[in-house]
């Protein structure tokens, strides 16, 4: 069985990747300096032109790119080529309703399924293989990589998307399932479901999954792993970076190796932005240096972790990445979902509701629950029973609209949720997430 899948580059000598990287950036940076108008104003107002970028260690001299750039820009602003050129969009949820848009060349997606190959094969995965994807098909980038992934390493794909879970197991017991794709909370849930049927390992044929898109701890993969029988991979990406596949996980299980071929990792202090070295913990920045449609330079993720560069005994020379230890910021992922207080906060403004509220944020077994709990008016209060309880519809109705998952309602009395002095507690994650 293959240990790699691109074992000249997986294995490369760390002076050459250097030299990739260096190469790649000076060609990136001039691409989109001549490209896109607002990166352009971003490096002029910051006094640098694409000549005084020469190697990777001219890397700091280039401004950084935030969420709210893509926002500002929303939805092609930030293309790199022109939109006849972008074969496929994808999309992940905003702040205020706006998705954030990437696009995506032909060469972008060779490359997105070359990386998520790399997972597979890292995974045990190859030609006699059947690639189950649970991710949900649709704008959301969970999926499609590993999809084409799939495809590059000869293996059968199952693109089954996401719910219906005994249809699920159905699948993977008639089907031969031998690779799970999809959110670690799904697995777990399907590991539940399985035991709920009373359907032993035996009868199914998975020996791997490759989880993302959320948290999850060392203690949930344990937990996978014993219920469906498996050796369970981490996974990472950002839609604005590419999707799943920017850093991966070998069968060492010791942090994921990121492409470094594809992606240059900055590790730097949240508050100040001054680089941090290795084994320190600050904020996750990606430079994209090979993609053509959407290319971000010195990305903020807003994800906390830290890099290494010690030898990894799987024989890849790629750096590794934590898994992410939180977040700067204050967005929430639910089931795969990026969550915004603010786009709560909107909804409940919009409808005449109060500024007072509460998010609640647990997991029961495997699934993760929201919970929002909102101060009436002292009007609303004064009303029917039968009226609190259509508001509560309306505002779950909502919330679904614009979140895409169900969040549970809740109207109390007003005044009822405690006030703060300093900064209000707008969120109660009861989660643990992190080790």
């Amino acid at each position: 069985m293959a240990r790699y899948f691109q074992e000249e580059i997986e294995t490369a000598p760390r002076s050459l990747l250097r030299q990739w990287q260096s190469e790649r950036l000076v060609k990136t940076v001039k691409h989109v300096h001549d490209n896109v108008p607002y990166y352009r104003a971003l490096m002029e107002e910051k006094g640098v032109t694409p000549e005084d970028i020469r190697s990777v260690d001219d890397l700091y001299k280039l401004p950084f790119t935030y969420k709210s750039d893509l926002r500002d820009t929303y939805p092609y602003g930030m293309m790199a080529v022109p939109m006849e050129q972008v074969v496929r969009i994808q999309a992940s949820s905003g702040t205020t309703g706006k998705q954030v848009v990437a696009g995506y060349t032909q060469h972008d997606l060779e490359i997105w399924e070359d990386i998520c190959a790399r997972q597979l094969v890292a995974a045990g995965g190859g030609p006699k293989d059947f690639v189950h994807v649970s991710y949900g098909y649709g704008l959301f980038t969970g999926r499609l990589g590993l999809h084409g992934g799939a495809h590059k390493i000869g293996a059968t794909t199952i693109p089954v998307s996401s719910g219906n879970t005994q249809r699920q197991i159905t699948i993977l017991r008639d089907f031969g399932s031998t690779i799970l794709c999809c959110t670690p909370s799904y697995a777990m849930y399907i590991g539940e479901t399985l035991e709920a049927m009373g359907v032993p390992l035996s009868e199914i044929s998975l020996k791997a999954g490759i989880f993302g898109a959320e948290p999850w701890t060392e203690q949930m993969r344990q937990e996978i792993q014993r219920k469906l029988g498996i050796k369970a991979y981490d996974i990472y990406g950002l839609t604005e970076i590419m999707g799943p596949g920017v850093a991966y996980e070998c069968s060492e299980q010791n942090g994921m190796h990121i492409n470094e071929d594809h992606f240059i990792l900055e590790v730097i202090d949240p508050e100040t932005g001054e680089p941090l070295g290795p084994g320190q913990q600050g904020e996750l920045v990606f430079t994209c240096i090979t993609k053509e449609a959407f290319p971000l330079i010195r990305y903020r993720t807003r994800d906390i972790g830290v890099i290494t560069y010690d030898p990894c005994p799987c024989g890849r020379t790629f750096a590794r990445m934590s898994k992410p230890r939180g977040r700067t910021d204050d967005m929430l992922i639910i089931r795969g979902v990026n969550v915004f207080p603010s786009q709560i906060e909107t909804v409940l403004l919009e409808r005449g509701f109060s500024p007072n509220y509460q998010i609640i944020v647990d997991r029961v077994g495997s699934h993760d629950t929201l919970e929002v709990v909102v101060e009436m008016t002292p009007a609303m209060f004064s009303d029917t029973v039968r009226s609190i309880s259509a508001w509560e519809n309306d505002l779950t109705e909502a919330l679904k609209s614009l979140l895409g998952l169900a969040a549970k309602v809740t109207l109390v009395e007003p005044k009822s949720i405690e006030r703060s002095t300093g900064k209000a507690v707008r969120v109660i994650d009861k989660r643990k997430l992190h080790d």
